[in-house]
């Protein structure tokens, strides 16, 4: 059964270029919707239309941007039903990992218009400097006009509105290029905002290939402003060609966990595992290396696997299934391969390490040398790697040896401890006593090193989205 496009047409229609775009299944590789391949000239025309709105979206008053944001809020929760299972359908998720990510959507959504109403400037005290006494003033911040977000298969609902909704409530028009793969959560939140009464050309949802239409919108002078949730080479990629406009990157990372002698073990191995194979292990926060002190490395390393084979991989569509397939068959060939790759090194698989088509079992890695790549780069698959260590201080160097620095986690009851780690490890976040899976949608959101530049999260991304301008009046001596 396909999906059917109807209630978003207005956001496909205007597409000329008359080729289209299979979306399929991840489980079955069947297909359950086709959208339009937008070449070059689509995409100039969608941003004519963005400049456009970016003017009416400057002009709409801070009430009617929370008001119609709270609507398209409203309307995704009364159709929450039909946005997790299109998530689920197009993408990797589970259908109840989907509800969540549905849930969360509207939260999100409900920041954003809060947020709307925070968007403050100050007075300056221009007397500080001498010759300055008559002058008084103050700044305030304008939106920039339009932005261009270029948004990921893994979360394709809510990495959306972490981009639509701070655009929205700062006043600015955004332009949303979807995953390829997953372009029907984003055509829904469009279609949320059309019933809510956003006016037209103010959101813009073009589909199609990236490396069609991709260099249009980030080489093109008149979008200010590319967010960007991805990989580490588009990334890249990306900064060289944008020029001088804004950039907030989100690139992932090679996220570690430590586990101390005094943790609370079963509240450990339940974090890291869910933490692990969330969404198959396609989560820029997922735990990728544990290292665990040595004196409970066993029985942690124990309960791990018990927990690990207690998963059920499976129908996403089923409320019993813990996890579904990796996007495509593709991806899991490659998971697979780096699998292979550590073992033919001398690593050695605990559990897991099967591929059937696009489905690959959760997997545990000990003893993983150093030099192969699953150790060093992102992995974005359901595998964790195990580690003995001595102690805290060589979990610390061991954690921070990578290029990447979004998240960590740490489990210890020892409060000096856990600030050490605080003070030491080189991340954008660190979960004390939880894993490095953990986010609420209205914290700063970002890493160091090679995971990204810029901060998500409502309040964060505004700052991003806007502008400062100073006002300063020179008065008359009275």
């Amino acid at each position: 059964m396909t999906t059917e496009l109807k209630g978003k047409r207005r956001f496909l229609d205007w597409v000329k270029s008359g080729r289209m775009i299979e979306v399929r299944d991840p489980q079955d590789n069947s297909i359950i919707a086709e959208v339009p391949a937008a070449d070059p000239e689509d995409m100039l025309k969608c941003i004519e239309d963005a400049k456009a709105g970016a003017k009416m979206a400057a002009s709409m008053p801070v009430h009617e941007r929370m008001k119609i944001i709270n609507a398209a809020a409203d309307y995704i929760e009364k159709n929450s039903e039909k946005f997790a299972y299109t998530i689920a359908r197009e993408g990797s998720k589970t259908i109840r990992e989907a509800a969540k990510e549905t849930a969360r959507c509207i939260q999100t959504l409900r920041i954003s218009a809060e947020e709307a109403r925070r968007i403050h400037g100050e007075t300056i005290p221009f007397d500080q400097s001498p010759g300055s006494e008559n002058r008084v003033g103050y700044y305030y911040r304008f939106p920039i006009g339009v932005i261009g977000a270029i948004t990921p298969f893994n979360d394709p609902l809510n990495l959306v509105a972490h981009k639509v909704g701070p655009a929205l409530a700062a006043g600015n028009a955004i332009i949303v290029k979807p995953a390829t793969v997953t372009p029907l959560s984003a055509l829904l939140l469009a279609e949320a905002f059309e019933h809510a009464g956003l006016p037209p050309k103010v959101l813009n949802v073009i589909t199609g290939h990236g490396h069609e239409i991709g260099d249009v919108l980030v080489t093109h002078p008149d979008v200010r402003m590319i967010t960007f949730t991805g990989g580490l080479k588009a990334g890249e990629a990306i900064s060289r060609k944008a020029g001088l406009k804004k950039i907030t990157m989100e690139l992932g990372s090679n996220s570690p966990v430590i586990v101390l002698e005094d943790a609370d073990l079963e509240e450990a191995v339940e974090s890291t595992v869910s933490g692990a194979f969330w969404a198959a292990g396609q989560n820029c926060l997922g735990v990728q290396r544990i290292y665990i002190q040595e004196s409970i490395f066993q029985e942690f390393q124990n309960r791990f696997l018990e927990r690990t084979n207690q998963y059920c991989v499976g129908d996403k569509q089923s409320e019993l299934t813990d996890m579904g397939p990796l996007i495509n068959e593709r991806e899991a060939i490659r998971v697979e391969n780096l699998v292979n790759e550590a073992i033919d090194k001398g690593a050695a698989l605990l559990t897991g390490g099967e591929r059937n088509g696009a489905f690959y079992s959760p997997t545990v890695l000990a003893d993983v040398p150093e030099d192969c790549t699953i150790s060093k780069e992102e992995i974005f698959g359901p595998v964790v790697l195990l580690y003995s260590v001595n102690n805290l201080d060589t979990a610390i160097t061991l954690s921070n040896s990578v290029n990447y620095g979004l998240q960590a986690g740490i489990f210890t009851n020892n409060v000096n401890k856990a600030y050490n780690a605080i003070a030491k490890m080189e991340v954008g976040g660190i979960m004390i006593n939880d894993s490095s899976d953990y986010r609420i949608d209205a914290m700063p959101f970002g890493g160091v090193k090679n995971s990204g530049l810029g901060r998500e999260g409502i309040k964060f991304m505004i700052q991003e989205m806007t502008e400062p301008k100073v006002v300063c009046f020179k008065l008359s001596s009275c």
